[in-house]
């Protein structure tokens, strides 16, 4: 669909008393050059992908200024200094519409009219077919529906998903660099990345959980990087293990990701959930490790 052809329609509810601290992200922008050269190995980064094309995932993300350090909580300057830098988020959420996947961003009120980040999109294949702009107290948020142009669907490829996100992100970074140091995607994209780091090996926490009969929740705590979602699916599936859907929540410097996972259709038992969390956690605490070394 042609931008020109993009309707936008504005609603303003009552500002609320307790106004979200989630913020959203930018919109005049310029897709960065993001090829699969950015994650490595290209046959690497095809394996983990490839077989998940028709994967339905839920992608969750958010950008936020959390804290950076698991013990130490940060805490934000008020609204009213001068200084103070709106808290930018993206969501992408996959199941919120059956037809068609869901863009939210916003960054405070410092949003323009969106239309070199609807290009951006255009420029990955896609096309805008919704739009709205909501208005909430400081907030306004701007939301997508988006689908593939050459299939007039949602978007199911995870590596198509992180592509999106890192535009979005790497858009705002180049037209606020104000919140490169609020960003872990800060340190690659910025101007100035972030002045703590996350140490992995006390982030990184994993845990398997009983979700019924045919699945397992597996949830993962670890330093967030770009391609972190495809690769973790890549250990998975060099394991055998079936992601069925995942939710991805990326906070400031810290990825929350779950995914329902399962083996040959059923939930997984002690000892493949035990062998699954050793494999991530030898992946994630050594990042430069090449997985192939399993």
């Amino acid at each position: 669909m042609a931008l020109s052809n993009t309707i936008f329609s504005a609603t303003h509810p009552r500002p609320s008393p307790a106004i979200s601290r989630q913020t959203r992200f930018p919109a005049q922008i310029s897709p960065p050059d993001l090829s699969l050269a950015f994650f490595g190995d290209r046959r690497k980064f095809a394996e983990g992908v490839m077989p998940l094309l028709t994967m339905s995932i839920r992608n969750r993300v958010y950008a936020s200024i959390n804290s950076t350090d698991a013990s130490t909580p940060s805490y934000p300057k008020s609204e009213d200094d001068e200084d103070f830098v709106p808290m930018p988020m993206v969501l992408i959420d996959q199941d919120a519409d059956p037809e068609a996947t869901i863009v939210q961003l916003s960054f405070g009120d410092r949003l323009g009219a969106l239309i070199d980040t609807m290009r951006a999109l255009k420029d990955l294949g896609l096309d805008v077919i919704k739009g709205t702009v909501t208005t909430k107290g400081s907030v306004k948020q701007t939301r997508f529906s988006i689908t593939k142009q050459d299939s007039g669907r949602k978007v199911e490829d995870p590596d198509l998903l992180e592509q999106i996100r890192l535009t979005i992100i790497n858009n705002l970074l180049k037209y606020h660099p104000e919140c490169s140091e609020q960003l872990a995607m800060g340190e690659t994209f910025g101007i100035k990345g972030p002045e703590k780091k996350v140490d992995v090996d006390i982030a990184t926490h994993i845990h398997v959980k009983e979700d019924g009969p045919k699945r397992s929740l597996l949830c993962i705590e670890t330093a967030d990087r770009p391609g972190l979602v495809v690769e973790m699916i890549k250990v998975m599936a060099d394991i055998n293990i079936d992601v069925e859907s995942a939710e991805i929540d990326t906070e400031g410097l810290v990825a929350k990701d779950k995914f329902h996972v399962s083996y040959q259709g059923q939930a997984l038992n002690s000892s493949l959930s035990k062998e699954l969390v050793n494999c991530l956690r030898y992946f994630l605490r050594r990042p430069e490790t090449d997985v192939d070394s399993y």
